[in-house]
């Protein structure tokens, strides 16, 4: 969203004077010379580049990862990510179960303590749980998020919010397949007994009229609608498919009903008669056929099929559309329940909307709400073909997104539209790594003293309010955004509310540091995140305007408009030195905590 935008749509929120007020400076960053002439994949040429791509493809820059993404370059950096060893949740909450009791609950493994992991590996923290090892893994770690976000499942649901182990466990899986292939993702999300609990078909049973049972069709219609092609179908641009002036369903309510044929005969692994974690089955009690047990396999280990509840005699209609394999998209009675997963998968996979539809989806969660047709189509064709022949290579679609011309050059080839609303969360982490936070153990906490991280932001990963997530890739923010036709999802969660909040949120973040011997507060086990402000004091001393210069660089990738800066160059110069506070610390506290909540930096362009 161009700035002058930002500024009418959230001044309220500094309670600043309206925005047709003309100003002296310009509130437009200095752009420089910017044409985008350069190849989009050479350099970084400017540590502002640098920080522009870092803050796309991880959850925040350090003045660290901007000189070794200048040494190095994009290309090399993206190589060296898809290297980098995967940071992992479970072993985490293994650790924590297996320390001392606590008085105090810390020790208690729920779902806290899958934020606490959450926010080592997302961070970069040193994790406690593996001799104090820092994950390296930004960008897989990034890409899980943005997944997360897609293939959604919420501690929200009622099963789910105490199974952390389950919700860790689907995370790694997102992890572990981010770099991977779509159609093994799919088949993973698809198999992965919290995504069974979640949309209802892990003891999906076939139909059977004496029992009044049918198939369940809750995830047979959101693996359709939000997991692969969406309702309409797509040109490769994106852009909907048009007859006679309206646009073309994907699929029919026959196709629903196909494939929740298909889903049935799932269950946990390893059911049956067995162990006292289980419980025997029968024909008619399916539901019965093992339960839930962390401390076996089960939540993290593919759902497997039960034949006698798979429904292998109907035929069943699945995606119509042009090339498809199966003729008439009609799957054909007699296969078992795997290989008729497989070949539901498949004709899913195969479907010409799943690359634009993807595409769109990932750059917004990364670069614009608003990308223009040839860029989706560009991404989408990178799904289709990965240049060796290889469909759905989720490394070629990283690629495309993070190096295409109008992620590293749009906000001076669309300044009125290209950026997207910076999600709370992200906020929260961008601080944290900016500011090289740590906590005095490895432990981080995400309960006392203050509430969980959802209750602050309206939003935390995997604690998405429904199956839609925290906002919808197609909102549109009422006024000037829904007049221009524009998209703004993060603007759904924008709440009166939620500004406050995240408002009082980053106000207790920007004032908890460890110099000088103090700290903002104590949970008595060490393990609140500090901000390092020690590293900039000399510099908040001796010179306010190259302090902004940083923060502008670290939060804001060198975007600070001129009257941005001046404005809170004016502010720091007026503060004194007082008892118990110095100056540098002062002047610190305030740059971050007036720049994290100013219309600019609420817009990563």
């Amino acid at each position: 969203m161009q700035i002058r935008l930002a500024h009418c749509l959230m001044l309220f929120v500094l309670g600043l004077p309206a925005c047709a007020v003309a100003q002296g400076l310009s509130h437009w960053p200095d752009a420089g010379m910017r044409s985008g002439f350069e190849a989009a994949d050479v350099g970084p040429y400017k540590d502002a580049d640098a920080a522009r791509f870092l803050t796309q493809a991880t959850f925040g820059p350090t003045l660290e990862d901007i000189a070794h993404l200048r040494a190095v370059g994009y290309r090399n950096w993206l190589n060296e990510q898809f290297a980098a060893p995967v940071a992992t949740q479970v072993p985490y909450l293994n650790w924590v179960e297996g320390l001392p009791p606590n008085p105090d609950g810390n020790n208690t493994v729920n779902d806290h303590t899958r934020m606490e992991t959450w926010s080592i590996n997302s961070v970069g923290t040193p994790d406690p749980s593996r001799g104090m090892v820092i994950p390296t893994d930004q960008l897989r770690q990034r890409m899980a998020f943005a997944l997360s976000e897609i293939f959604v499942v919420s501690s929200k649901n009622g099963t789910l919010t105490y199974e952390p182990w389950a919700l860790a466990s689907y995370y790694d899986m997102l992890a572990a397949n981010a770099f991977g292939n779509y159609r093994d993702l799919l088949e993973d999300v698809t198999l992965h007994p919290a995504m069974g609990i979640y949309l209802t078909h892990l003891a999906n049973q076939k139909a059977n009229t004496t029992l009044n049972i049918r198939p369940d069709e809750n995830y047979a219609r959101e693996v359709l609608q939000l997991f692969s092609i969406g309702l309409v179908q797509l040109n490769t641009d994106g852009s909907p498919v048009l007859v006679g002036g309206q646009p073309v369903p994907t699929y029919s309510q026959a196709t629903v009903t196909g494939f929740a044929a298909v889903f049935t005969g799932w269950n946990w692994n390893n059911t049956g008669c067995g162990p006292t974690t289980y419980v025997c089955c029968d024909e008619n009690n399916y539901s019965n056929c093992g339960r839930y047990d962390h401390n076996i396999p089960s939540w993290k280990l593919p759902m497997q099929p039960v034949e006698a509840f798979h429904d292998s005699t109907s035929n069943k209609q699945l995606l119509d559309y042009p090339g498809v394999a199966l003729p008439g998209g009609v799957l054909a009675a007699g296969g078992d329940a795997t290989a008729e997963l497989n070949a539901a998968l498949d004709n899913i996979f195969e479907h010409p909307n799943v690359g634009p539809f993807i595409a769109r989806r990932l750059i917004q969660r990364l670069v614009t709400s608003n990308p223009s047709a040839a860029y989706i189509q560009r991404v989408a064709s990178a799904f289709n073909n990965n240049g060796s022949g290889v469909r759905g290579d989720l490394k070629a679609v990283l690629r495309a997104i993070l190096l295409d011309s109008e992620a590293r050059y749009g906000p001076w080839q669309y300044p009125s539209i290209f950026g997207k609303l910076r999600e709370p969360l992200l906020k929260n982490t961008q601080l944290w790594r900016a500011m090289e936070a740590r906590t005095e153990t490895g432990r981080v906490e995400t309960l006392s003293p203050y509430p969980g991280i959802e209750d602050w932001y309206g939003q935390g990963p995997l604690r998405s309010p429904s199956v839609f997530n925290f906002f919808q890739p197609d909102y549109r923010q009422s006024g000037e955004i829904s007049s221009l036709a524009l998209y703004s999802p993060e603007f759904q969660i924008l709440t009166d509310s939620n500004i406050v909040s995240t408002n009082n949120r980053l106000f207790s973040l920007s004032f908890c540091f460890y110099s000088e011997g103090e700290s903002c507060w104590t949970n008595g086990h060490g393990a609140v995140m500090k901000l390092n402000t020690v590293r900039d004091a000399a510099l908040a001393n001796s010179n306010p305007g190259a302090l902004l210069d940083r923060y502008s660089l670290l939060l804001m990738s060198g975007q600070m408009s001129p009257f941005m800066h001046q404005t809170l160059l004016n502010r720091l110069n007026t503060l004194d030195e007082e008892p118990n506070r110095p100056l540098s610390r002062q002047r610190i506290q305030h740059a971050l905590y007036l720049i994290l909540n100013s219309p600019e930096y609420s817009i990563q362009k």
